[in-house]
């Protein structure tokens, strides 16, 4: 009987590492919600997840979770704000508060500003 020899291929699998996306929202800035369950909600990114595409928006894609008791907590229903795609959310204009796209800009200095696309004015990085 020949031995069990398992082929190159299956052996030692890695699992692939998610790239990041480049993301045109940054936590602190306001975004309206252009697309899903909740279009049209406006609120602030809490997070941001580069490697899943998505983003926190405050007050949008609200998920009940059940928390059981603990000694150092109480348990309850925890509502709060689950990710969605970054493509779903678009970010407002300082100048008029409309949803506008941006472009990049990068200063003498090397430093790279953001621009809405509707009114030109710079958007502001607030970390």
């Amino acid at each position: 009987m020949k031995p069990l020899v398992y082929r190159k291929a299956h052996r030692g699998r890695t699992q692939r590492v998610a790239q990041a996306m480049k993301t045109h929202v940054a936590k602190g800035d306001r975004v309206r919600v252009i697309r899903g369950e909740s279009k049209g909600k406006e609120g602030a990114v809490l997070k941001v997840l580069p490697r899943k595409g998505r983003v926190v928006v405050d007050g949008v894609n609200l998920v009940k979770k059940h928390k059981r008791a603990t000694p150092q907590a109480e348990g309850g229903i925890i509502e709060f704000p689950g990710p969605i795609h970054l493509s779903n959310v678009m970010l407002l204009d300082p100048k008029s508060g409309e949803p506008t796209r941006i472009r990049r800009r990068v200063n003498k200095d090397g430093s790279v500003e953001r621009l809405a696309v509707k009114s030109g004015q710079p958007i502001p990085r607030t970390r």
